[in-house]
C-alpha cells in the first residue's frame, strides 16, 4: 500500500532518538556528484534513473524539493576526477546552495585494475597496484570532503559505499576482490567520519551473489532494483519512514551514450553559431590570452542528463 508521511511524523521519529536518521533538510536542495553510479548508468551502457534520481523523487514526495542536479556525475570518474570536478565554476555555483550532497567516488580507482573474464567467471588483480590505488583514493576522497566543507557549508554530505560488482564470478574467485572492496568501504567510512559526513553502507544489501541486482555478467552497474536498494540505504540515515517502494519506480527511459553525444554536439553547434553572431572584439584588445583562466573558455563536458528526470 502506498505510504504517506508528514513532516510532523518524521519529526516525532527523530525525537524518539533514532541515531541513524539525520535532520531533514527543508526545502531540499540536492546535488549528486561522482561516478557512473551517481549518473545512473544502466547495465546496458545507457543513462537512466539511478539512486540519485530515486532519492530526489522520494524527497519530492515527502517534503519540498527546491532543486536537484546530477550534472556533476560522470561515468568513469576516479576519485581524482571527482575532486577536479568540484573545483569548477559550475560546481561551485551548484554546491554553494546545496543542503544535501551524495558522493560516489573511489570504485573506479580500484575496479579499473580488476581483470574480469565473464565467460569463465574469473577475477584477477595485482595486489600491490590495488594498494596504491586505494591509497590514492583515500587521499582524493579526503580532499573532496574537505573541499565540500568549504564549498557547501550548509550541506549534509553522504558518502555512498559500494557493493560487490562481480556476483556472476565463481565463488572461489570472489574473495580477493571482495576483500579489496571491503578496504575501500572502510576508507570511505573513515574519511566520512573524519569530516562529519555520513557513510551509507550498501554492501550488505547486495551481498556477493546479487545477480538479480547486477544482471549483466559483463557489466558492473546495477539495474533499477539495485539503485532502489542504494536509495533506501541512504534513507536509513536521512529520515525515518522515507522509502522508495516498488510501485514508485519510474518507467525505464534510457538515453544511450551515443544519443547523449549527439545532444552535446548539437549544443556545441548552437553555442558556436551564437558565438559567431556576437560583435567582433574591440580594437586595441590584447591578442595575448595567456592569462585567461581555463574556465573562461572551456565548458564542462560531464556525461550526465542536463535536466532533472520528472518526479512521478
Amino acid at each position: 500500500m502506498k505510504k504517506t508521511i508528514s513532516m510532523v511524523a518524521a519529526g516525532l521519529l527523530l525525537l524518539a532518538g533514532n541515531p541513524a536518521s539525520a535532520e531533514p533538510q527543508t526545502p531540499a536542495v540536492y546535488v549528486a556528484i561522482g561516478d557512473s553510479l551517481a549518473a545512473g548508468q544502466t547495465p546496458n551502457r545507457s543513462i537512466d534513473s539511478g539512486y540519485a534520481d530515486l532519492i530526489a523523487q522520494e524527497l519530492g514526495r515527502n517534503q519540498p524539493l527546491a532543486f536537484y542536479s546530477k550534472d556533476l556525475a560522470f561515468p568513469g570518474f576516479t576519485a581524482g576526477d571527482v575532486l577536479d570536478s568540484i573545483e569548477s565554476d559550475e560546481a561551485k555555483e551548484l554546491l554553494g546552495s546545496a543542503n544535501i550532497i551524495t558522493v560516489s567516488a573511489g570504485a573506479n580507482d580500484l575496479l579499473r585494475l580488476v581483470q574480469a573474464n565473464a565467460a569463465e567467471g574469473a577475477l584477477s588483480f595485482e595486489e600491490i597496484q590495488a594498494d596504491y590505488a586505494l591509497n590514492a583514493a583515500r587521499e582524493n576522497v579526503r580532499e573532496i570532503l574537505s573541499g565540500l566543507e568549504e564549498l557547501a557549508p550548509s550541506a549534509e554530505v553522504y558518502v555512498m559505499g559500494y557493493y560487490f560488482a562481480y556476483p556472476h564470478a565463481r565463488a572461489s574467485q570472489k574473495q580477493g576482490t571482495a576483500g579489496q572492496l571491503e578496504q575501500l568501504n572502510a576508507i570511505l567510512k573513515q574519511e566520512a567520519e573524519r569530516t562529519g559526513a555520513i557513510f551509507v553502507d550498501v554492501a550488505e544489501r547486495f551481498g556477493e551473489d546479487a545477480v538479480e541486482l547486477v544482471p549483466n555478467s559483463g557489466d558492473v552497474h546495477p539495474n533499477i532494483a539495485g539503485y532502489q536498494e542504494m536509495a533506501n540505504a541512504f534513507f536509513e540515515h536521512y529520515a525515518g519512514g522515507f522509502e522508495v517502494e516498488d510501485a514508485e519506480l519510474p518507467e525505464p527511459a534510457p538515453v544511450t551514450f551515443e544519443e547523449i553525444q549527439q545532444m552535446q554536439e548539437q549544443e556545441e553547434s548552437t553555442d558556436e553559431a551564437e558565438g559567431a553572431e556576437e560583435e567582433p572584439e574591440m580594437e586595441g584588445a590584447s591578442d595575448d590570452d595567456s592569462a585567461a583562466k581555463p574556465s573562461d573558455s572551456k565548458k564542462l563536458d560531464f556525461l550526465a542528463i542536463r535536466q532533472a528526470l520528472p518526479l512521478v
